[in-house]
Parts: C-alpha cells; sequence; structure tokens
C-alpha cells in the first residue's frame, strides 16, 4: 500500500504554454510527455463506488498496472487516499491479486470479479518535472487529454502536484508560487469522480443548498470548526465549477460560501484570535470585491486572490495553522465539548434574533438580512447534534423569513417572521430541551 497524496489544479486551457515555460525554470528534471490510458471498472450496481473504492488499469509503453484507490480525504483540492498498486503482463483485471485488506470484510467478495465491467477511461498524455522543496520530492505532472463513457468526453487539463517523499506542507508550498501566475484554480473533482458523472448520463450539476453541518461523535469544539471550514471551502469549489459550466446563478452561492467562511471564524472567534485568519479574510475581502463586480466566470476563476485564499484554506486546515495562535486557554477550550459549544451559542443566536424580529420592522427589514444570514449559517454550522427534523423545521423558518425580505414579500415576512420568533428549541436551552 501506498498513501497517495497530491494536489490538483485545473489549468486554463489559454495559458499552457505559459505554464510549461514556468515549470521548465523551476526544474532541469524533465520527462517528456507520454500517453496514459487508463480504464475504470465498475460493478452494474456501483458496488465499489459505494465503498468509496476506485479501480482501474493503466496501460503505458507496452506495461500495466492495475490500481486500487481507497477511501480518504480529500481537502480543497488536495487529495490523500491509500492505493494499491499491482503490475500487470497484460490489461486483464486480477482482483485476487490484491491484499485481503483492501476489501471491506478483509477478503475478496465471491462474485465481485464476475461483475465488473469497464465504466469509462481516461486518455492523455501526461509530462513531468521533479523538483525538490524543503526536504521533499514532489513530482509536478501536466495531463492534456480527455476523459470519455460512451459518447460523451470532457476535456482534461490538468496540474498535479504529487508528494514523492516529504511533508504535505512542502506541496502547499509550491503550490503557492504556482497560483501566483493567475492561470490555476483548485479542482477537488477526480478525473474518475468527472468519469463517473459522464457515465451516470452527465446531468447537469445542480446548486446545492449548506446542509446541517455533521460532525464525528462527541466531536471536540476544534474538529467542529475544521469541519465547518472544510464545508464551507466544498461549498465554494462546487459552486465555482457550477459558475464555470455555465450557471450563473451559482455565483451566488460561492459569495455565501465566503461569507460561511467569514460566519465560521466569527462563531469560533472567541478561541481563534483575529490575527490567526488576517492574512485569509484579507483575500477573502479581494475576491468579493471581484465578484460583486460585473465579472465573468472565466474572469474570477483565475484570479489570483481567489486562488491564494482556498490554497491558504487548504494548508490552514492541513496543518492546523491556527493552533500557533493558541494559548493554553484557548487550547483548552478547543479541547472541550463541541455539544455544550452549540447548546451555549444556539442560545445566543436564537435570542440575538428573537430580539432583532421581536417587531415588525416596516421598510427595515432588509437592514436585518446580515445579521440573519449570519445566524441562520452559525445554526447549520451548530445543529448536527440534534433531531433532524427538529432542527430543520426550525431553520427553515428563519430561512423562509429571509427570502422573504430578499424578494420583498411583505405577507410572506409577516408569517415567517411570527412562526420564527415563537419556535420551541430544539436544543438544550436553560436545562430544557
Amino acid at each position: 500500500m501506498a498513501q497517495e497524496i497530491e494536489l490538483k489544479f485545473i489549468v486554463n486551457a489559454d495559458s499552457v504554454e505559459t505554464l510549461r515555460h514556468h515549470l521548465h525554470t523551476l526544474s532541469e528534471e524533465h520527462i517528456a510527455a507520454s500517453q496514459l490510458l487508463n480504464i475504470y471498472y465498475e460493478t452494474p450496481d456501483n458496488w465499489l463506488r459505494g465503498h468509496d473504492m476506485g479501480l482501474r488499469i493503466r496501460g503505458f509503453d507496452g506495461q500495466y498496472e492495475m490500481t486500487m484507490k481507497i477511501a480518504g480525504r480529500v481537502i480543497g483540492g488536495l487529495h490523500q487516499r491509500p492505493e494499491y498498486n499491482i503490475p500487470l503482463t497484460s490489461p486483464e483485471l486480477d482482483l485476487a491479486r490484491f491484499p485481503a485488506e483492501v476489501w471491506p470484510d478483509g477478503e475478496l467478495p465471491a462474485d465481485l470479479q464476475a461483475r465488473t465491467r469497464p465504466l469509462f477511461s481516461t486518455d492523455f498524455y501526461r509530462e513531468k518535472w521533479l523538483v525538490n522543496v524543503g526536504e521533499s520530492r514532489i513530482e509536478i505532472g501536466l495531463d492534456l487529454g480527455e476523459v470519455k463513457a460512451g459518447e460523451s468526453a470532457e476535456p482534461i487539463c490538468e496540474l498535479e502536484l504529487e508528494l514523492l517523499s516529504g511533508e504535505p506542507a512542502d506541496i502547499l508550498k509550491l503550490a503557492r508560487q504556482l497560483v501566483k501566475l493567475s492561470i490555476l484554480r483548485q479542482g477537488s473533482l477526480s478525473k474518475a469522480a468527472r468519469g463517473y458523472h459522464l457515465a451516470q448520463g452527465n446531468a447537469s450539476r445542480e446548486r446545492r443548498p449548506t446542509a446541517i453541518l455533521q460532525t464525528v461523535a462527541k466531536a471536540s469544539v476544534e474538529q467542529a470548526f475544521a469541519a465547518a471550514l472544510e464545508l464551507a471551502l466544498s461549498q465554494w469549489q462546487y459552486h465555482e465549477e457550477l459558475w464555470v459550466r455555465g450557471n450563473n446563478a451559482a455565483k451566488q452561492d460561492v459569495l455565501r460560501a465566503i461569507a460561511l467562511i467569514r460566519h465560521t471564524l466569527a462563531l469560533f472567534g472567541g478561541i481563534v484570535p483575529r490575527k490567526a485568519s488576517a492574512h485569509l479574510r484579507d483575500l477573502l475581502t479581494q475576491v468579493e470585491a471581484t465578484l460583486t463586480s460585473a465579472v465573468s466566470a472565466d474572469t474570477a476563476v483565475w484570479d489570483a486572490p481567489s486562488a491564494m485564499a482556498k490554497l491558504l484554506l487548504t494548508e490552514w486546515l492541513v496543518t492546523q495553522g491556527w493552533r500557533a495562535f493558541l494559548d493554553e486557554k484557548a487550547q483548552a477550550k478547543f479541547a472541550d465539548s463541541f455539544k455544550r459549544f452549540a447548546d451555549i451559542h444556539l442560545s445566543r443566536s436564537a435570542a440575538e434574533l428573537k430580539k432583532a424580529f421581536a417587531q415588525p420592522l416596516g421598510d427595515s427589514y432588509r437592514d436585518q438580512l446580515p445579521r440573519l444570514a449570519r445566524d441562520i449559517d452559525s445554526a447549520l454550522l451548530l445543529a448536527g447534534h440534534y433531531d433532524r427534523a427538529l432542527a430543520n423545521e426550525w431553520l427553515e423558518n428563519w430561512q423562509g423569513l429571509y427570502h422573504a425580505i430578499e424578494t420583498r414579500q411583505r405577507i410572506e415576512i409577516e408569517h415567517f417572521r411570527n412562526t420564527a420568533i415563537t419556535q420551541e428549541p430544539f436544543w438544550l436551552h436553560s436545562g430544557k430541551r
């Protein structure tokens, strides 16, 4: 087994030569482009995908390799997944050659080999550079080609930084240099993810409302903080991809995701000091200024502050960069129960909302939209440990009020205001549910 750690970027197709020229300045260890043909496999019932496993055979220069990637973690565009590689003499599956630890129950399912069939392919040329950064050895791969499933295809124009040895922080250090070129954007969708989407009919991806944050059982405050930032970053990247693909409404979802990052920093601001996130917040301000102008997706997504902000947030999450700013008291608060933290802060948010909307506001409702957005986001981040139906019902009334104010529906505003402010808490409040 190997632990694959790589950072993926989408490359501006019009700037490939600019990137190639820059990479030549970083290293003389250059490997000319060679063709890689990959066939990805799946069962009719998507058994592999359902177990977060990816299976492929790669052909290169008359040699073949069977690879299984199993459940890992993706933060921003940084992919960390265990993988198993088996050399083959011909491009034919032989699942029995994988070690038993690959399989969820410790052994190869009896009928899996017979049920597994080719699903999609990727055919691309990979050009490589090898660089040393700090104590780390990093492979830079420029991939140009396409992913295909039946009659559907998408271009591949990507840059991958793979850690051959050393520390993940060095990949991020190299990436900071590269995004300054303003021709890269972090990509969270792997080639396999794109191939599966094509194979399933290539339906238009839908906008995705922010869901209630789910954390691990008995999560600490710090675990919830990191999970909240990961959720916001995921929302940002997902909707940026939709915007690039022509869904102009997704631009507002990108702005909401950035706001969610800010609201997360504010929610946990009693523990993480502002100086810890000063550079990130400055970059977010620059990105927001760009997005609120009449900018197109093709211009905005290659903007250096946007790429740098997502990369900085990725680095923060991978290295837990906030810890350097915490004193002993803050560290103790971060180690405390998130459930207790959520009880306290949900009560505060609810009290703030009830006070703000206790009376009809006439023509002043829109002045309260920033406050309402912040407290809705807080509830989304805090409500994961409670009864889902009750939490959703409570949230939907405040979200309905927000929408009614935004769209100036006066009758609906008063309906949702009255309903929202009289709701019972779904969390532990003053000793009561």
